[in-house]
């Protein structure tokens, strides 16, 4: 072969190859040689991906976690990933602007996710993970906030960073992993024991399931790795957000391809089964990269979006 030809190839990987580390060095994960699952639309109890509006606020612009309130109607909340300071976004199920709050105690390093519990006295809590490595630095520990969730009424619809509402004082957990530096984009909290759960994100293999007590308050603890788990995509550990349903018998998670619902066989399983199941793939639809899902309050539908400002909202309801 001529010098000149192996000399050209040479330069292509080198040229391919930091174009891919450059993006990901920046927070961006194009999944080279990716391959999206087949999507099990006889299995699936969810109907087709419907755009419901436009993500309204051009604050966001990398809504990198989402989830409804469970005290509040048609109010659903979201964030930005790193980058940003540590504000919590309202929005509508059509994607229209509810305010902007600015939470107290807290900073983002790298926020990848948000959930959402109401405890056994009526309040609800949103929880916010400061979960993201994307460059395997050696972050010793990793944070969780939970903040009291604020009231969203028509004097909030004007804030914005330069002039937010603040939250309430956030509680913090700090974490460890026991084994390796992971990076994480997945936060879920069970609704009814309060346990948290963080799922990593892996190109080279399962993803890993960690669990955590939440011990907001008392100092640092160490997760327990109670599992792998794998999604019928490639790569099959590249999961970018997720969620526990309401009635706790279900999760779902999603990667840049679509998204995936895992549920307990029956009633009498313990919860952590769940992880061993085999997941039924939905489709949601049109999306340019896709970061954050989560379930409506009655879970009865999914709502996820995109980074990017003006995003598409989208969400798929359950069969009738």
């Amino acid at each position: 072969m001529p010098k000149k030809t192996i000399t050209k190839k040479v330069l292509i990987v080198i040229f391919c190859t930091a174009v891919s580390f450059l993006a990901a060095s920046c927070g961006h994960d194009p999944v080279s040689g990716g391959k999206a699952p087949t999507f099990d639309r006889e299995r699936s109890r969810f109907g087709e991906p419907i755009e419901t509006g436009r993500v309204e606020s051009d604050e966001i612009k990398e809504s990198s976690g989402i989830t409804s309130s469970k005290c509040q109607p048609d109010v659903l909340w979201t964030h930005n990933d790193s980058g940003d300071g540590p504000y919590l976004y309202a929005i509508d199920p059509k994607g229209r602007d509810l305010g902007t709050w600015k939470v107290e105690n807290a900073e983002n390093v790298d926020w990848e996710d948000i959930a959402s519990a109401k405890d056994e006295s009526g309040s609800c809590f949103l929880y916010i993970g400061d979960i993201g490595n994307g460059r395997k630095d050696p972050r010793g520990e990793h944070r969780i906030y939970r903040v009291e969730e604020p009231s969203v009424d028509d004097a909030k619809r004007g804030t914005s960073r330069k002039e937010p509402a603040t939250t309430a004082e956030a509680e913090l957990l700090t974490f460890s992993y026991p084994d390796e530096r992971q990076d994480a984009e997945t936060l879920m909290v069970h609704p009814t024991s309060g346990i948290l759960y963080v799922v990593t994100k892996r190109r080279d293999s399962g993803a890993g399931v960690y669990r955590i007590r939440p011990a907001f308050g008392d100092g640092p603890v160490t997760a327990e790795r109670i599992g792998e788990i794998v999604v019928p995509a490639i790569p099959n550990g590249f999961l970018t957000g997720g969620d526990i349903a309401p009635d706790g018998k279900r999760i779902v998670l999603c990667d840049y391809f679509a998204a995936y619902e895992f549920s307990l066989a029956n009633d009498a399983e313990a919860f952590d089964e769940i992880w061993k199941q085999k997941p039924v793939t939905i489709d949601l639809g049109d999306r340019t990269q896709g970061e954050a899902i989560g379930y409506s309050a009655d879970g009865r539908s999914l709502f996820a979006t995109s980074e990017g400002r003006s995003q598409n909202l989208i969400e798929v309801r359950v069969r009738e």
